[in-house]
């Protein structure tokens, strides 16, 4: 039953990251910096985080747990995406550019889920 809960988590997820990049990018991948990739990510990392840390005080099923985290964020996010934007703007010979998304990807990526953790914490604590 957990298989079948990511797999429709996974769905709504990657049909959200498809809508978001559409309405941010047009549909066409913005090498220039990818507006629509770096925003999922990192909004997922502050929902991951706040998720999880709404989760150290909420009981939940396995099944929801796995719903909402892997399934839903995990296909909102996309590494795979990330990774080659990066190298296409390198390949294209815009080497600060990439290096600058990949930085920013990466530091506010943590600081987000560490943000969104503590804000998990603060809510559902008793």
């Amino acid at each position: 039953m957990t298989a079948v809960a990511v797999a429709l988590g996974g769905a709504l997820g990657a049909l959200t990251r498809w809508w978001v990049s559409e309405s941010l990018q047009g549909g066409a991948p913005d090498l220039r910096f990818p507006w629509g990739t770096f925003t999922v990510n990192l909004l997922g990392a502050l929902l991951l985080g706040l998720l999880y840390g709404v989760l150290q005080h909420v009981e939940v099923s396995a099944g929801a747990r796995a719903f909402m985290t892997v399934g839903v964020l995990g296909a909102f996010t996309t590494f795979s995406t990330f990774s080659f934007e990066a190298v296409a703007m390198a390949h294209g010979g815009a080497l600060a550019r990439a290096a600058l998304y990949l930085g920013t990807s990466v530091l506010a990526g943590v600081l987000l889920a560490w943000l969104g953790f503590q804000a998990g914490q603060s809510i559902a604590a008793p």
